[in-house]
């Protein structure tokens, strides 16, 4: 060993670590996200479909919470034939506000086909 050297592998380790650490950290809060991301996507895709049957509201809000991530608010809003379902994570939870929506077109604005 060259003299002068002593000490280096320690100071050298004492530096990696900590950043690993935070790399680590990172990855599973970006994999959290990506999760909660999907839970909103399934969520506002439930409560659309709940809606697009013609349930009742409390029955939408219902179906669409439960497959949300916790603490995720969920709106309803109807623009003419189509029903729009919007899930939304808010800041607190992650640094990013996680936003899901989806349409459907109203059963009872269809159709009944009665016509050639």
């Amino acid at each position: 060993m060259v003299r002068g050297e002593a000490g280096y592998v320690t100071a050298e380790t004492a530096v990696v670590i900590p950043s690993l650490v935070v790399v680590a950290g990172l990855l599973i809060w970006g994999l959290m996200a990506g999760v909660a991301e999907v839970e909103c996507v399934d969520a506002a895709r439930a409560g659309a479909r709940a809606a697009a049957r013609s349930e009742a509201a409390g029955d939408v809000l219902r179906a669409a919470r439960e497959a949300a991530p916790a603490g995720a608010r969920v709106s309803v809003g109807r623009h003419g034939d189509m029903v729009e379902v919007r899930v939304t994570v808010p800041r607190p939870r992650f640094p990013v506000t996680l936003t899901a929506q989806a349409s459907a077109l109203a059963e009872d604005t269809v159709d009944g086909g009665d016509e050639p």
